[in-house]
């Protein structure tokens, strides 16, 4: 069995790391370059930085912040906001990330995927998905789920996975920030369709969460903010609770 991991994650608006709840709301929370240096120390198996707001302004990523997170931190860092293009993926894989998020460019242009996959390897390539349940369905959102395009998400998730994404985080809006748990739900009907990891995102509110969450196979990972930036489950005792219970955890080897 695979070591699970977990990643806490930086939603970054105007230079300050924000959270809400369904998407809504946001509030400050931290600087970024901060967090990012104390989840290095504390353990964390990865990090995500998203600017979420870049694919709804029209604008590039902030590279300056990213620039200097990335010199904070040994750990494998993903970047996400505003991919468009080769040379988006070109630019912030040289700010020091080691893999690339895509989400609203890829709707525009579902070759990006494919086309970042030859390029880079389909282990650089994220496929992050913003799904609501609407009508019944598992609903695709873009631009940091302002928008509902129409598209299921799970055939998405398949089309993705084909194209060359190397792995799928999924976002549960309706979960997002309640504290309640995982989207079990959604994470399974998704993990029944792809074969790639799955990291699992919204909902977690305590170290139970994470449990649950591992029972289900297909989940490689589990990915939090607000709990960990309000240090309510700290990293090395999530790891520590986890390993005792039997799941494998990744362990972090810091550099010589």
């Amino acid at each position: 069995m695979l070591a699970r991991r977990i990643i806490p994650c930086l939603d970054v608006r105007d230079g300050r790391v924000v959270k809400g709840t369904n998407f809504q709301g946001l509030r400050d929370m931290a600087d970024p370059v901060d967090l990012a240096k104390f989840y290095n120390e504390s353990g964390a198996d990865e990090l995500v930085f998203y600017d979420i707001t870049a694919s709804a302004e029209g604008r590039s990523l902030f590279t300056d912040i990213l620039r200097r997170v990335a010199g904070e931190i040994f750990i494998p860092l993903t970047v996400g906001g505003g991919i468009r293009t080769l040379e988006d993926f070109d630019r912030v894989l040289k700010c020091g990330a080691d893999k690339v998020s895509v989400n609203s460019g890829a709707i525009a242009d579902p070759g990006l995927i494919a086309a970042g996959a030859r390029k880079y390897g389909d282990q650089c390539v994220v496929l992050s998905m913003d799904v609501k349940r609407v009508d019944g369905q598992f609903r695709l959102f873009a631009k940091g789920g302002r928008e509902d395009t129409g598209i299921d998400a799970m055939e998405w998730a398949v089309r993705g996975a084909a194209a060359g994404a190397g792995e799928i985080v999924l976002n549960s809006i309706d979960t997002d920030g309640v504290k309640q748990g995982f989207d079990l739900e959604m994470l399974d009907e998704l993990a029944g369709r792809v074969s790639v990891p799955i990291i699992a995102s919204g909902g977690a509110g305590r170290m139970e969460d994470f449990a649950e969450l591992f029972t289900h196979p297909g989940v490689d990972a589990g990915l939090a903010a607000s709990i960990f930036h309000t240090r309510q489950v700290e990293i090395s005792a999530l790891k520590a609770y986890l390993k005792e219970l039997g799941v494998p955890m990744r362990t972090q080897v810091r550099p010589s």
